[in-house]
C-alpha cells in the first residue's frame, strides 16, 4: 500500500499541524480509502470495497484489539484448510475469504439476526 501513496501535504491552518491531505498519483484519497489503508496496515487483512461500504453504512468501528482478534480468527481458519469463513465477534460478524485474506462483508446487531449465511465452509467464534 505504501507504494500507492506519493505525497502527504500539510493542509492545516497555521497552528494546527495534525491535518493532512494524502494524495495518490495526483488524486486525493477519500475517507474510505484512508480507512481501508489503515485497517489493512493494522490487521494484515484486506477489506473489499463492499465490506468497506458495509462498515461505513452500518457504523461498524473496529478497535485495534478487534482487528487483532479478526486476524487471529482468519489465521485459525486458514490452519484448518477453510476457504470462506464466518467470523463472529461480540455483536459483529464478518464473512472472510480466507484464501484471499479478505473481508467480504460485515454486519452488526440486528443485521445478524434472522440471517442465513451461505457459501461458507466454517465459522470461527471469537
Amino acid at each position: 500500500m505504501e507504494e500507492l501513496l506519493t505525497r502527504i501535504e500539510n493542509i492545516a491552518p497555521p497552528g494546527l499541524n495534525d491535518l493532512t491531505k494524502i494524495s495518490r498519483t495526483g488524486r486525493d484519497l477519500s475517507f474510505s480509502d484512508v480507512l481501508k489503508i489503515r485497517l489493512e496496515q493494522e490487521s494484515g487483512i484486506k477489506f473489499s470495497a463492499h465490506a468497506m461500504d458495509r462498515l461505513n453504512q452500518r457504523g461498524i468501528v473496529l478497535t485495534s484489539e478487534e482487528l487483532s482478534q479478526l486476524s487471529d480468527a482468519v489465521s485459525l481458519a486458514e490452519s484448518k484448510g477453510t476457504e470462506d469463513t464466518l467470523v463472529v465477534m461480540n455483536d459483529k460478524a464478518f464473512i472472510v475469504s480466507v484464501k484471499n485474506n479478505t473481508v467480504v462483508t460485515a454486519m452488526t446487531g440486528e443485521n445478524i439476526k434472522d440471517n442465513v449465511f451461505t457459501n461458507i465452509d466454517s465459522t470461527v467464534i471469537v
